[in-house]
């Protein structure tokens, strides 16, 4: 593949694939697969641990009965660990999932970076290092669940200049890091307030697919939605509260498919509205972790996962049955726009 440009985030390299409106709603489950740690601590190579793991059972049967095959992108902790990979590659096995790559540098062989904020994000690191990370990460991955990942999602969604060039020498077809509308440059991370949650072909058609997150807006007011979410993150319209009161009134949402932070009532509704404005790939995520209370704020209890599990088949039901979707994974669904493309 040829990049023809040094910052590949958000140029004529992304080709946006549209016109999809006469399939049925397509639907991913993308799991953050990644071990426990304090999402208020600072980042720290000794928080290992991969427990949780083995209760990403408690979704199997749920997914087995609307016929979704979640993608597990998994970081090193947990592909370099039995107590991590040992319950995923069972699933994987018995065909009841996808496994990929998710590379979160502080806890990824070769350890040469100094830890910190800004080489969190792995598209900030040297690409040498970049790439040295991810061969490993790639090359653990296919000792310990016997096939190579060609599946990426970046630790922290941390695209770099350089990410996509190295994903694609490596062999990997699809990435799942991009978040619509989202800016990290605050933070020091990627910029993606030019990205729409619709796939893209990278450089070429049939090349590397990237496929973001599902995040948009919804309401009278969606399709200002880009123009004003950038008005409203200046110092005035904050002060004023002024995303809040849109929100209050129904004129204008923000929302992400996901079961983390987010009320199942709210994620549905966001994917309804995009259905009525043609969208047609969907991509619900969340984090591993979250199956076992104590380990991310969104679930600290066991009231909150009989909540959480209990939206995601909600959704799910929601889904397949009211909105005639049907369940996708990353692989079929690049084969599927592949073929569209080629008979056009």
């Amino acid at each position: 593949m040829i990049l023809k440009s040094e910052n590949l985030l958000f140029n004529d390299d992304w080709l946006a694939i549209k016109g999809l409106e006469d399939l049925p709603p397509q639907l991913l489950v993308i799991v953050d697969t990644e071990e426990e740690f304090d999402w208020n601590a600072p980042f720290d190579r000794a928080s290992t641990g991969v427990q949780s793991i083995r209760r990403q059972s408690h979704l199997r049967e749920i997914y087995r009965g609307y016929g979704v095959r979640p993608t597990y992108v998994t970081d090193y902790p947990v592909a370099s660990q039995p107590d991590g990979y040992e319950p995923l590659r069972e699933l994987q096995d018995s065909g009841e999932c996808l496994i990929g790559a998710h590379l979160q540098p502080w806890v990824n062989l070769p350890d040469e970076e100094e830890i910190n904020e800004y080489n969190s994000y792995p598209g900030n690191l040297p690409p040498g290092l970049e790439r040295r990370k991810l061969e490993v990460l790639t090359e653990t991955i296919t000792k310990n669940f016997g096939q190579r990942p060609i599946i990426y999602k970046a630790g922290r969604y941390g695209l770099g200049p350089e990410t996509y060039r190295t994903l694609s020498q490596l062999g990997y077809q699809v990435d799942l890091s991009p978040v619509p509308y989202y800016n990290l440059r605050a933070a020091h991370g990627p910029d993606f307030t030019n990205i729409r949650p619709n796939p893209y072909w990278i450089g070429e058609v049939g090349g590397l697919l990237s496929i973001p997150l599902t995040r948009d807006f919804f309401g009278p007011l969606a399709a200002f939605g880009p123009p004003l979410d950038g008005y409203l993150d200046r110092p005035l319209p904050r002060r004023l509260f002024m995303r809040g009161i849109l929100s209050r009134m129904g004129l204008l949402e923000r929302s992400t498919l996901t079961p983390e932070g987010v009320t199942v009532e709210e994620y549905t509704n966001l994917v309804e509205n995009l259905i009525r404005r043609g969208h047609r790939i969907f991509s619900l995520t969340y984090h591993s972790p979250s199956l076992e209370p104590g380990h991310t704020p969104y679930v600290r209890n066991e009231a909150d996962l009989v909540t959480f599990i209990r939206s995601i088949e909600t959704f799910l039901h929601t889904f397949m049955n009211r909105f005639g979707g049907q369940p996708t994974d990353p692989l079929s669904l690049r084969q599927l726009l592949l073929e569209r493309a080629r008979a056009t």
